[in-house]
């Protein structure tokens, strides 16, 4: 649980706000940085430190993009395909980007290996650096293709490296 693992951490949110009820949303980033998603057991534990219905957690998690409401990749890949980024290209890089990982190229998705998930968001208030990948919420402005690609090698050689670490732990 949030509490027992990071009491030091809820201490230091809660002391930012004089209502404990306004810290929803650091306390939805802890447990999504913990679980990698807002299960529902997270969105309850959250609610329960905020002293607020769970229903009221949901509805908050549900409003921002920022929140993950089912199992996402290791790298949680998102495009603004807003109307200003697209002007700049963002659209076809967008689609680019899903082919090259294997997802569909109109909404996303998360590759077969589990590594990236892709979607495309409405803001990601850098229009005028469009095309923008927010990447794990890292920003990587004026893209291209051929840079993203690289990007994404580069994470998956990272990922591998963790995973051989792990498998030598073991």
């Amino acid at each position: 649980m949030l509490a027992e693992k990071y009491p030091e951490r809820i201490k230091q949110i809660f002391a930012k706000y004089p209502d404990k009820r306004s810290a929803v949303m650091p306390l939805l980033y802890l447990a999504q940085e913990e679980y990698g998603w807002l299960t529902e057991e997270a969105l309850r534990e959250v609610a329960g430190l905020c002293d607020i219905d769970p229903t009221q957690a949901r509805s908050i998690a549900g409003f921002y993009t920022m929140f993950a409401e089912k199992p996402k990749g290791k790298y949680w890949l998102q495009v603004c395909t807003d109307l200003p980024c697209a002007l700049r290209g963002a659209d076809q890089f967008f689609h680019e980007l899903c082919e090259y990982l294997g997802v569909d190229p109109e909404h996303g998705g998360t590759t077969d290996d589990g590594l990236f998930t892709v979607e495309p968001v409405m803001c990601l208030a850098a229009c005028d650096k469009a095309p923008v990948l927010q990447n794990n919420f890292h920003f990587h402005e004026n893209l291209n293709i051929e840079h993203a690609k690289q990007l994404i090698e580069k994470w998956r050689a990272e990922a591998a490296a963790e995973e051989d670490k792990d498998d030598e732990a073991e």
